[in-house]
């Protein structure tokens, strides 16, 4: 009653109590971020350890990245007939619980049961659909602005939780960092319980910038059936496809690559992990900037021009990153790190928010189904990256290839402009699709 009663009274002292959910979410996204954190600062410790292969490391690192995608759609649906708070909680629970039990294993089987599946459902829970689903509930205005914010959030703590558990593996072993990670996503869990709020008319107002009209309605019936059936309805559009495509590649440049093998390819070249770690975090920081940006930019402009050129961006800056790796940071690294940082997670705002405007209600359920696309993505890239490393000694072919199909995501954005002649689809009344920029339309 007192929980409620604080958000109730929070309008009359100006603060809607959008932003205090938007900041509850934001802390556990965070703290859900915390063991995605550690596939790269523990790679070779474990191969140290064990003895086991870099690919078979990565392939525990791929079941994760792809349950942590196939997860979202059906979270999405989860999160719509019980409620966030409640699938929220057991994520953070699943998440603990992964990280914790790593310590006691033994064989390489356990890594891909704990790190790979228990970590990969709970993280997948967490994912970008719950950043949909609170965003779509809670915000008619500003929402593409709250999207970036809470992405970079997720995406930002992964990457900042990164020198810190590199310093705890260096000095104190791997094992502390999981167990580090088990208690901060712990922390969350009473956060999550007690203050995160499911809709806005438990609390008798409405999303910020909304009316009553806005309101979705509860959906009723079974979770996973929705989500196939959003999924068999949103596979028969262009629109889809091409947003899937570009976001399978996204992931493939960032957590499958990027995420996962920067650190062991820069020890490689003589840096050593800690460096690398805070080159990371660095990356991390400024697409908190980044992220936030494209936010407020989708709230004013065109999605498919934004990811076109989002994408365009990052392929060059991968193209010239093998070029860059030496012994320690130079200026030529450090500028590197900042231009691929704003561009990390920008691509989600705009999808979001191209997903809400062609799909409509089923918006968060079907950018589930996309963010799945961006895992599958990502878990090929992580295994991929780590064969090239054991055939090859070296990863520059990786991160050639990941250069050139970024530009191929610009490409598929932009073809995104022919979908509306085709797709049968009705934009949503969120403001999305304004007169005066552009509009689809039930053909």
């Amino acid at each position: 009653m007192c929980r409620d009663s604080f958000l109730v009274r929070s309008p009359r002292v100006g603060i809607h109590p959008a932003w205090f959910v938007a900041a509850v979410a934001f802390v556990a996204l965070v703290g859900a971020a915390g063991f995605r954190a550690t596939p790269g600062v523990m790679l070779h410790p474990l191969h140290a350890e064990f003895g086991w292969p870099l690919a078979v490391i990565s392939a525990a690192v791929s079941v994760n990245l792809l349950l942590y995608g196939l997860t979202a759609p059906f979270a999405a649906a989860l999160m719509d007939r019980f409620g966030i708070r409640r699938v929220a909680a057991v994520a953070l629970l699943l998440v603990a619980s992964g990280s914790g039990l790593t310590v006691f294993m033994t064989e390489s089987w356990q890594l891909l049961l704990c790190w790979g599946v228990l970590v990969g459902l709970g993280t997948g829970s967490m994912a970008l659909s719950f950043v949909a689903t609170v965003t779509g509930r809670w915000f008619v205005r500003r929402r593409g602005l709250v999207t970036g914010v809470l992405t970079a959030g997720g995406a930002a703590g992964q990457l900042i939780f990164l020198p810190i558990l590199a310093v705890l593996v260096r000095d104190s072993g791997w094992r502390t960092a999981s167990l580090t990670v088990t208690v901060a996503a712990l922390l969350v869990v009473p956060l999550i319980w007690f203050f995160l709020r499911d809709h806005p008319r438990d609390l008798g107002t409405t999303a910020y910038g909304g009316s009553v009209e806005d309101q979705d309605q509860k959906p009723r019936g079974n979770a996973a059936v929705r989500a196939v059936r959003a999924l068999g309805a949103a596979s028969r559009t262009r629109a889809f496809w091409l947003l899937a495509g570009g976001f399978a590649i996204c992931g493939a440049t960032t957590n499958g690559l990027v995420g996962t093998h920067f650190i062991p390819a820069a020890h490689d070249h003589g840096m050593a992990e800690t460096a690398a770690a805070g080159l990371l975090a660095l990356i991390g920081v400024f697409d908190i900037v980044g992220t936030i940006a494209s936010g407020w930019l989708t709230d004013r402009f065109d999605g498919r021009i934004l990811l076109g050129a989002y994408y365009a961006l990052r392929g060059l800056s991968l193209l010239v990153l093998p070029t860059l790796f030496a012994a320690d940071s130079g200026p030529s690294m450090l500028v590197f790190i900042l231009f691929y940082g704003l561009d990390w997670v920008a691509t989600v705002p705009p999808t979001v928010a191209l997903c809400r405007t062609y799909f409509g209600g089923d918006g968060a359920v079907v950018f589930g189904w996309v963010f799945a696309a961006h895992q599958v993505g990502a878990a090929i890239a992580a295994t991929a990256a780590g064969l090239v490393r054991d055939r090859l000694g070296e990863y520059d072919l990786a991160w050639y290839v990941a250069g050139v199909l970024a530009l191929g995501a610009a490409v598929l954005s932009l073809l995104l402009f022919r979908a509306r002649r085709h797709d049968r689809v009705t934009p949503p009344a969120d403001g999305l699709a304004r007169p005066g920029r552009w509009s689809l339309r039930t053909t």
